[in-house]
């Protein structure tokens, strides 16, 4: 973590980061992971903060993050809710033809989180969640007239979709002695997207400890993480509601530059820090569902019971997308901190793709855009309240939490 400086006129502690060797990746964290978020995860709603501030010891912007970081809860059993507004426009279902692994009608198991996690892209949502350790956790989605669970239990991953009475099965990757992939490395609670937000702390970020709260009935100090220069960036502030004794984030906020409602914002509810029972955990396949294993996922067939690779590889390996990225050695990024750009070449020359099977999309996607032309050329740039990517018509594509503006400035001077 960066060194911190203390701001007299505040009275709070203002953090000042160096980047110290850093790997350049870590520099963009904060406005590229979110890139992850707005493509197949969960926003996280506004904990309905209970009213009053309390009176808690005076702590610095340092000692809070370091609070955080030695915060070691292991047990604990909560509501969330969740929501993202991140201005997409309704595509009244079509997404389920575009985009591999979403909607009913499709191959592959309506269980699998793959595609039941990224139907939270947007509106709001509630999570039941629970966890008992490195080895225990499970996150149930309630929706009206139906229920989403994904247990980890020991080396055993299920979800579990009542409405369609399809199960997905699939084992935790073994990694340092350590189970993972439970939710496939997607953020769920405060504390997964506070901990993205922090590691990315450089000297073009501006921490400080903006007075006390309450959330889900306990005393919680608030931090507020933003850009100290907020041109070209579209992030206006992200405050982090953290729990006075535990440590534990509790409420995680991002608002762009362009005000008004958050775009992600995730806070508990409810929370409690007793040991689950051990029941939560358990599972077994409902007499008559369909189980698909994670071998045969892509298959649309359940006959076999694989121990091949845990969810989370799954996860980043899955769409052609993600496999072309990986051909191409990953994005190099342009710009520092929050301004950061990553570009990657898609390898789609001659601008947006045309679907496969479902008839030529160009001229339908390509209506969702902007068009513009620098010294780079010509391309298209889509536009969220956060998230901004121009896909130019030789096949490079710019995204970063940044202005339209920024990223055809980037793609003409290179920088």
């Amino acid at each position: 973590m960066a060194p911190y400086e203390s701001d007299d006129s505040t009275g709070a502690g203002q953090v000042d980061g160096k980047h110290s060797g850093r790997r350049r990746a870590a520099r963009y964290v904060v406005p590229v992971a979110v890139v992850g978020v707005t493509a197949v995860t969960i926003g996280l709603v506004p904990a309905l903060a209970d009213s009053g501030s309390p009176d808690l010891p005076k702590i610095t912007a340092q000692q809070l993050v370091e609070k955080i970081a030695r915060s070691d809860v292991q047990q604990l059993s909560g509501t969330v809710k969740i929501s993202t507004d991140l201005g997409l426009p309704d595509l009244g279902g079509l997404e389920s033809g575009l985009i591999p692994g979403v909607g009913k009608g499709g191959e592959g198991s309506s269980a699998d989180p793959t595609s039941k996690l990224t139907e939270l892209v947007s509106g709001t949502h509630t999570l039941r969640v629970a966890a008992d350790g490195p080895d225990r956790q499970k996150i149930s989605l309630i929706e009206k007239a139906a229920e989403y669970s994904l247990i980890h239990n020991g080396k055993d991953v299920w979800g579990y979709d009542s409405e369609s009475n399809e199960v997905f099965h699939g084992t935790a990757a073994d990694s340092g002695g350590k189970h993972r992939g439970d939710r496939g490395d997607v953020p769920a609670t405060p504390k997964d997207f506070a901990d993205q937000a922090l590691k990315s702390v450089d000297d073009t970020t501006s921490v400080i400890v903006d007075g006390t709260a309450r959330v889900a009935g306990r005393d919680a100090y608030r931090l507020v993480v933003k850009p100290k220069h907020a041109s070209g960036t579209t992030v206006g502030a992200i405050s982090i509601a953290v729990d006075a004794r535990t440590g534990l984030p509790l409420k995680f906020t991002l608002t762009p530059a362009s005000g008004g409602a958050a775009v992600v914002d995730v806070g508990f509810t409810q929370v409690s820090f007793a040991r689950p029972a051990a029941a939560t955990f358990d599972f077994t396949p409902p007499k008559g569902a369909k189980i698909t294993e994670e071998k045969d996922a892509g298959k649309g067939t359940g006959k076999d019971r694989g121990k091949d690779a845990g969810p989370g590889e799954h996860f980043r390996d899955s769409g052609p997308a993600r496999k072309d990225l990986a051909k191409s050695g990953g994005p190099t990024v342009l710009g520092k901190g929050w301004n950061s750009i990553a570009v990657f070449d898609s390898g789609a020359e001659g601008g947006i793709p045309s679907s496969s099977g479902n008839g030529d999309l160009s001229g339908f996607l390509g209506s969702l855009g902007d068009r513009v032309s620098g010294t780079f050329g010509k391309g298209t740039v889509f536009s969220t309240r956060l998230i901004n990517a121009l896909m130019t018509d030789d096949g490079k594509v710019y995204v970063g939490a940044v202005t339209k503006d920024a990223l055809v400035k980037a793609a003409n001077t290179g920088r």
